[in-house]
């Protein structure tokens, strides 16, 4: 039997699979081209993954680029079905082994039951045998390579692309979390239309990312530096500017403060045994935007509660949700059909 673990993300989507670990990290996207024949319009699947992403403000004009997975929700059943069933090809799952194959996915903190049918559905496209869930809290905490217990409780934190997941939770189950819809994605948006706006420069989604990723910081001292590269917004001419962390700082910080908001709500509704907990062992860091300097200092200041990193805060829900795999204990605890 296969068993894999799937963080099928709103930007990235990651695969784990039991005893051999993370095997795929690779673009939530599709490239789909428009036709009409006939009269009758249709789509043409043109690439999948990081070869679908790299056509970003690249392609043709009747080629999208269509992300499937939305702020935590599947929009476009049938795309995210045939991309999973090509990311699904690249770790050598065929449709003759996904009948030996099951999968656990993650999903957002309290997503309701529809978004299950609809893993289920997709699941059941690329003839996948067996379809469990999990939720990012849970997965991510024990990404960190951590014992969780039923006495003790725990409280994570993971923020993604499009959405932010918190929960403090238990090995007895969950106790109180929530998901919102702020991630990464939304600093990318403000660094573009900020550009736009105040530096005449119009960029694009990659650049805008590039960006972030680069030369965003939350510490004050930060000056790291990096060229954006787009066309004037008055001329429409190729041009390009220097770009510097402090530039940006205050954009991230913006958002990082919404998600803290939010933060801080769910733990002032904690028992007060739960919350002396978690005061104790620190919250649980995970999620692409931890890898961000001073952010988690930044998160240990703002809360004035200790914090844990683990190496790969990208994919410790994966890897968490692969160490749910390989315990039946952790399964009937923390996993659910």
């Amino acid at each position: 039997m296969i068993r894999l673990a799937i963080d099928f993300g709103s930007s990235e989507t990651k695969i784990y699979m039991a005893g051999c670990g993370a095997v795929l990290t690779e673009a939530t996207c599709i490239a789909v081209e428009e036709y009409t024949e006939n009269g009758v319009k249709g789509l043409n699947v043109k690439a999948y993954g990081d070869k679908a992403r790299a056509l970003s403000g690249r392609a043709a004009l009747n080629t999208h680029i269509v992300n499937p997975v939305f702020e935590g929700d599947i929009v476009h059943e049938n795309l995210a079905a045939c991309l999973l069933e090509y990311f699904l090809e690249k770790v050598e799952v065929t449709k003759r082994r996904a009948k030996r194959t099951e999968i656990m996915f993650i999903l957002p903190c309290g997503s309701p039951q529809e978004l299950r049918a609809k893993y289920k559905k997709m699941a059941e496209e690329c003839a996948i045998s067996g379809v469990y869930f999990t939720y990012t809290p849970f997965a991510a905490v024990l990404g960190h390579n951590v014992a969780v217990s039923e006495s003790t409780p725990v409280f994570s934190l993971d923020i993604g692309y499009g959405i932010t997941n918190m929960a403090a939770f238990s090995q007895a189950g969950l106790i109180s979390g929530i998901n919102v819809n702020l991630g990464g994605g939304n600093i990318d948006v403000h660094i573009i239309d900020e550009f736009a706006e105040n530096r005449n420069l119009k960029i694009g989604a990659l650049t805008a990312e590039r960006i972030k990723n680069t030369v965003g910081s939350l510490l004050d001292d930060d000056n790291k530096m990096t060229v954006a590269e787009g066309r004037d917004v008055k001329s429409g001419a190729p041009a390009s500017l220097a770009v510097n962390s402090s530039q940006v700082y205050d954009i991230i910080v913006t958002y990082v403060d919404k998600i803290l908001e939010y933060v801080s709500l769910v733990l002032s509704k904690l028992p007060a045994e739960v919350s002396s907990a978690v005061m104790r062992g620190g919250i649980y860091l995970s999620g692409g935007l931890m890898k961000m300097d001073g952010l988690a200092e930044y998160i240990r200041d703002k809360l004035g509660i200790p914090v844990n990193m683990p190496e790969e805060p990208r994919l410790a829900a994966v890897i968490g949700a692969g160490t749910i795999l390989s315990s039946d204990k952790l399964t009937d605890a923390l996993a659910f059909e």
